[in-house]
């Protein structure tokens, strides 16, 4: 009688084969992967979509293909931030066990499981945060914190402006530069107003209604993830010795994307004593327990514009693309 091994376990999965609109995103069943030994097998719980998701399945700007995939994408799934319960764990992680409640931040988390390193960007979850929560977090709020932070060097009572204040990291922004000290002006569309007083903001300029490149204060730093000025207006309303963060831009050239206004920014900050400054946020276990802390604190508390199930993955992208979420869009799962 010959022997059969068994079969590999199935869980499903978010994947898009070609580049496109949502229409190419569709959920799949996949063999489960398996943890080696630095590593933790996470049965996910949440998952979150990002603007850097939306790039990933449209494969825009062109600039970015060659490292995602000239023709087709490297990776077929998507996602980055999950929050989860762990269910297995290889012979040499140390601080998790299985049945620890943990989030974190790792490629294709649209999935029923991840596999995660265990002295990576994963931490354990705050008991008084929920899964959606704490899902909503890694990449947005690890953005936001490193711009002030570490980009920024943000310090106690500097006046800080930011410039698409109701999004994703947006609302982990105004969140985070309280939490350090800072006053804060957030700038937003009128969807986004209440939502921005009820996080903290100390100022709340609706941009349909005032232009806040000619406001009568002077900012010390300017975290700017809309993208929606050029230089030569943003530099108005900025104190001589001003930093400017930029996060992100316009996502319509197909080319650049908001790559083009990271250009121009850079080419007007180089006459004159104000620093601009461009960067990617790097997923990292420190600025993770950072955020872990800050949750448990209840010094940021995550903004969730709108849940979808998994097989609604691709609605989800839509609506991330087409509707101007306020915070984050959850996927349960």
């Amino acid at each position: 009688m010959s022997s059969q091994s068994a079969p590999n376990p199935k869980m499903k999965a978010v994947v898009r084969d070609r580049y496109g609109s949502p229409a190419v995103v569709a959920m799949v069943e996949i063999d489960r992967p398996e943890p080696d030994d630095d590593q933790l097998l996470v049965r996910v719980r949440a998952a979150s979509v990002n603007r850097a998701d939306w790039y990933s399945m449209t494969g825009l700007p062109l600039v970015s293909r060659p490292t995602q995939g000239l023709r087709k994408p490297k990776e077929r799934r998507l996602g980055t931030d999950y929050a989860g319960v762990v269910e297995a764990v290889g012979k040499n992680v140390t601080g998790f066990r299985p049945g620890d409640e943990v989030f974190g931040g790792r490629s294709g988390a649209l999935a029923e499981y991840v596999c995660a390193r265990y002295d990576r960007a994963v931490v354990l979850k705050p008991a008084t945060v929920s899964f959606e929560q704490a899902a909503a977090v890694p990449v947005a709020a690890i953005t936001a914190l490193q711009g002030l932070r570490d980009k920024g060097r943000l310090q106690t009572g500097q006046q800080v402006l930011i410039n698409g204040a109701s999004g994703g990291v947006g609302t982990f922004a105004v969140q985070i530069a309280k939490a350090l000290g800072a006053q804060v002006t957030a700038v937003c569309g009128p969807r986004g107003v209440e939502v921005a007083r009820a996080i903290g903001a100390d100022h709340v300029v609706d941009y349909t209604r005032e232009d806040f490149t000619r406001l009568d204060r002077r900012f010390d730093l300017m975290l700017d993830i809309a993208g929606t000025r050029p230089w030569r207006r943003m530099r108005r309303m900025l104190a001589p010795r001003a930093t400017v963060v930029v996060i992100g831009g316009p996502k319509a050239n197909r080319w650049l994307g908001p790559i083009g206004h990271v250009i121009g920014v850079r080419l007007g900050g180089l006459v004159g004593r104000r620093t601009t400054k461009f960067f990617i946020a790097s997923l990292n276990r420190s600025d993770m327990e950072t955020l872990g802390d800050l949750l448990a604190a209840g010094r940021i508390v995550p903004v969730i514009d709108r849940r979808f199930p998994l097989a609604d993955a691709a609605e989800a992208f839509r609506y991330a693309g087409d509707g101007h979420p306020q915070g984050k869009i959850v996927i349960t799962i």
